[in-house]
Parts: C-alpha cells; structure tokens; sequence
C-alpha cells in the first residue's frame, strides 16, 4: 500500500474501561510521528457509513479518565457481508485512510482480519474486552476495572450474606472465560467460583457443598461465570433449591455494572502503552497484529492466534482459591 500517511481507529464490540485511554495513545503517537488520525464512530458501521473525522491531538484532551467509549461502539451486520467491507473500504480510501486500530475483542479482531486479507490493508488490533480471553496477552484493557468493580460489590453482598447467614451466587461476566469469577473469587475471600472451564470435568456445585462449606462459615458467596457452559447462577440456585433445601439462597447478577466506571491506574497504562505500540507496529511495517502484553513486554501476536486460540486458565489459581475458602 505504500507509504502510511493516515491511520483510522474504531472501538467495535463491548465497551471496556480504558478504550478511551487507547483511542487518546493512537491518536497522540500517530500525531507526535507525523501522522494523520481519522476517528470512526460507531465501530464497523461507521466505517460502511462514512461516519469518519479528523482527529487532533485536542479530540483527546481530558478522556483517559472516562469508562466507555467517545467513538461509540455499534453492531453491524452489513461488515459481515462482501459488499458491506466493500463499502467500507471504498470510504476508507475516500477518506485517505492508510492503516486501521482496531480496538476491541475477539469478534471485532476477527472482522479485521477477514478486511485485512480481502483488501490488503494494514490493521493491528489492541486487546479490549473485561473478559480477558484474548491469547497471546497476559491481561486486556478492561480486565482490572471489571475486577475491581466486581470486588466492590461482592465486599458489599458479603455485608448481607453475613447478617442473614445466606448463600449467595454472584454471576459474573466473561461469557466463556472463567478469568473474572476466578480471580474475582480469590480477591474477595469469596468460598468458591464456577467457571465454564472446569463444567465438564466435575460437577463444581456438588464439590463445593461437598467440601463442606458450612463446617466454619455460617456464609457463603460463590462467583458464577455467566456461560451457556455453566449455565449461570440462577441454574445452581435453582439446584441448590431442589438438592439441598436446607439452604437460603439467594442470587445477584451484576451485569453491566462490569462494563462501566473509570479506569484503574493499571488500565490506564495499559491502554496507553499498546496505543503507542499500535503506532510503532504501523511504522514497522507490522500487519494482521495484535499487540498483547507478556511478562511485561510488548509483544506481536497473529490474529489468528488470538482469536483462534483459547487462553488458558492457571490451575495453581484454583488451588489457592481452594485451599484459601476453608
């Protein structure tokens, strides 16, 4: 494609805390190069829409504090289609658009690699999504928000499990990554988490009851990863309910609560170190790239290998959530 003169950035698929932070890092680093930065409103529709503006560096003044997105996010079912990404590449040359950064998760990665391969255009992908299930990058932007997020309300819950000596079930987000419920679990001291990585393996509520739960705790809060796999709180709720009625349960389903709110420090330098590296990575020459974070490090991961590939959750993580509830 030549020489790159002009980089666009969209945030597609679900809001994370410290997009924002990310769009403010493309947008400055692309500037302080010698670059142009169009922003695209509205993720993948914006770009078959021509919703597209220049960005200075005053667009991002005073916005890595904010949660969500200023760019919008949005589905768009016309970018699955050939003639949809025709469209959108059409609108991209028109607006002299060079180079794309993609913000967002597996499903917005996974558009820009299929828009990559069928029109030759350079993009690079930054990990942004709360469930942190993309391969090849040891934490996500969003990720540590959410976790905290979930921690101030499970500290809250524990408040009323204690008074009332209740089971609780706290579903929790990650669709099908147990991260979130795992590591959520451990930081609140909460006696178990159900996650859809192990629902195949052992039957997680009858272990947990089985490790009697109640021998020292007149409470109990056990984080459920929302998943088809798992089946949610309310489904082990309802179990607990037939098997074990001596039990007063009760559910809290956080929901998008996970979603919003300012970023954490941690997010906040996370979004602007990949940003930057998203700027670098252009000017290198890098393409269908998503950059990631390992040991510290920043790091080029394929596209294919971040979507494609499942990211493993720590058994010794596990361990330690079970040998900590006791």
């Amino acid at each position: 494609m030549g020489t790159i003169k002009c980089i666009g950035i969209l945030t597609s698929g679900g809001d994370a805390p410290g997009m924002n932070a990310a769009i403010r890092a493309v947008t400055r680093a692309a500037i302080y190069n010698g670059l142009q930065v169009k922003g695209i409103y509205r993720g993948y529709k914006g770009l078959v829409t021509g919703e597209i503006k220049e960005f200075k560096s005053q667009n991002v003044s005073n916005i890595i504090q904010l949660g969500g997105t200023i760019l919008k996010t949005a589905r768009c079912k016309e970018f699955t289609t050939p003639e949809g990404r025709q469209i959108a590449y059409d609108n991209m040359k028109k607006e002299g658009i060079d180079a794309l950064v993609v913000i967002g998760g597996d499903g917005s990665l996974t558009g820009a690699r299929i828009f990559a391969q069928e029109f030759d255009v350079p993009c690079i992908g930054l990990p942004g999504t709360i469930d942190n299930d993309l391969y090849g990058t040891d934490t996500t932007i969003g990720y540590d928000t959410a976790l905290n997020t979930i921690l101030g309300a499970v500290d809250k819950i524990r408040d009323t499990a204690t008074s009332h000596e209740r089971l609780f079930f706290v579903e929790v987000m990650g669709r099908d990554a147990g991260f979130l419920a795992l590591n959520g679990a451990i930081a609140s001291g909460a006696e178990a988490a159900i996650i859809p990585e192990f629902s195949t393996e052992v039957d997680q509520l009858e272990e947990f009851i089985k490790n009697g739960f109640r021998k020292s705790k007149n409470s109990s809060i056990v984080l459920v990863a929302e998943s088809e796999l798992t089946g949610g709180a309310m489904h082990y709720a309802e179990r607990v309910k037939n098997e074990y009625p001596q039990y007063d349960v009760r559910v809290t389903i956080l929901g998008h609560l996970q979603r919003g709110g300012s970023p954490t420090a941690h997010d906040r330098i996370l979004a602007s170190r990949l940003g930057a590296a998203a700027v670098d990575a252009i000017m290198e020459g890098q393409r269908n790239v998503m950059i990631g974070i390992d040991h510290d490090e920043v790091v080029y991961v394929p596209f294919t290998k971040a979507i494609k590939n499942d990211k493993p959750i720590k058994k010794d993580l596990v361990n330690v959530l079970r040998a900590l509830s006791i």
